[in-house]
């Protein structure tokens, strides 16, 4: 300890109860505290204080050498020289302002490199914006330009001199760019709103021809009106959907005034798609009879299912009734033909035995079938449930088409039962 005290002479001393640190490079000597009970221990508290400043200096060192943007610690650095030279302890500061003094030169090198660095990056997102906001697809442009946006936030500062010219052109683009954006719809919804305010017209004028007493006048206007209307488009689907029954509800009304004072008798026009959807259903409800013929008809059955979906893409208005027909006839002969096929293995004769003997075979058969069915699809929704699968879409249309085939399978057993039942009375 004498010597640490005694090397403390170099840079500082005591003075009427008063601890002073000596003056060096172009710092005045100054009091740092005072002498509460010994000069000697007040200069070893104040030597020992010192490893304080050594450690936040060795501390910053680590920092900088570990930090991926090491010129962000300039501030920390310079906040940390300011506390050195007012820090109250003994010791030789020179070699840490030294240090501070090397490492801020470093800093700042990087930063105006990096500076330089992020100058080119800003200058050629301006150019990348410049180019994009040209284009007038304004859903893509708007995301690319976003894209650009983000580019620009993670890319560091330039050199405080250029900075506000980079940030203004580079914000004057995308504010020119939106204004024209903002400017672009605020015309369309105008344009819109003329094409609405158009059709709303032609539906009121319609609605008031409904009872025009000058029928052959009206019939004209009422022909204008339609031709009017397949004039207007790019509107909103919704709305014009709604506008459009509102036009053909009046119209409707007009034309069936105008039949029965011209005593025209209107024949609904038929689709012939839906007509042809209707022929479909009716052939295999017909073809379904033929027990014999249900391999066949299955086959049918399978291509008539390929033309529906292509036909009930095309066709409009198709009666739900008829699609619920057409695909339990479907459902129907399917599992007929699955019956047919199973029962083949044991019974391979069976169209040539009675009709009494056939039911019993098929009743039998399809009881066994429906109920292992059954069990098995309350295993898998159990299974569904356990696993929590039951809100998979996937797994839910498997659980729904097995109900709708156990369901018809029921369906043909009590066919079968009735009509066994009527034979066996007779």
């Amino acid at each position: 300890m004498e010597n640490t005290v005694k090397n403390s002479a170099d840079y500082g001393y005591c003075n009427d109860g008063k601890v002073y640190l000596k003056g060096y490079s172009e710092y005045p000597e100054r009091q740092i505290g005072v002498v509460r009970n010994t000069e000697d221990e007040a200069l070893q508290y104040f030597v020992n204080r010192f490893t304080i400043a050594e450690n936040k200096v060795s501390l910053l060192f680590e920092q900088v050498e570990e930090a991926q943007n090491k010129g962000s610690y300039l501030t920390k650095l310079l906040q940390l020289r300011k506390n050195l030279v007012e820090f109250d302890g003994l010791g030789n500061f020179m070699p840490l302002l030294e240090r501070l003094d090397g490492l801020e030169l470093e800093l700042r090198e990087l930063i105006l490199h990096n500076q330089i660095k992020n100058l080119e990056i800003k200058r050629a997102l301006i150019e990348e914006l410049r180019e994009a906001s040209k284009s007038e697809e304004w859903a893509e442009t708007t995301e690319a330009i976003m894209e650009i946006k983000t580019k620009w936030l993670k890319t560091g500062p330039v050199d405080k001199s250029l900075q506000d010219g980079v940030e203004e052109e580079f914000n004057g683009i995308v504010d020119d760019f939106f204004v024209r954006r903002r400017e672009y719809y605020a015309e369309k919804n105008r344009i819109i709103d003329e094409k609405l305010a158009t059709l709303q017209r032609i539906v009121d004028e319609a609605r008031n021809l409904r009872y025009e007493k000058d029928v052959d006048a009206g019939f004209l206007k009422i022909k204008d009106l339609q031709r009017e209307w397949k004039t207007i488009s790019q509107v909103p689907p919704k709305k014009q959907s709604q506008l459009w029954k509102q036009f053909k509800r009046s119209s409707d009304f007009f034309f069936e005034r105008y039949n029965r004072d011209k005593g025209i008798v209107s024949t609904p026009r038929v689709d012939p798609r839906v007509q042809q959807m209707k022929d479909m259903t009716t052939e295999l409800e017909g073809l379904f009879k033929q027990q014999d013929l249900i391999p066949q008809t299955s086959e049918k059955a399978k291509g008539y299912l390929v033309k529906w979906k292509e036909l009930s893409a095309l066709a409009k208005n198709v009666d739900r009734s008829i699609a619920e027909r057409f695909r339990n006839i479907c459902d129907k002969i399917f599992e007929m033909n699955y019956l047919l096929r199973v029962i083949s293995y044991r019974h391979p004769a069976l169209h040539e035995k009675p009709r009494i003997e056939q039911l019993k075979i098929m009743i039998n058969q399809m009881d066994y079938m429906t109920k292992k069915e059954k069990n098995e699809l309350d295993s898998f929704i159990s299974d569904a449930n356990y696993n929590g699968q039951m809100g998979d879409k996937l797994v839910m249309n498997k659980i729904n088409t097995q109900k709708r085939k156990i369901s018809m399978k029921e369906t043909l057993l009590i066919e079968f039962k009735k009509e066994l039942e009527i034979l066996l009375d007779q």
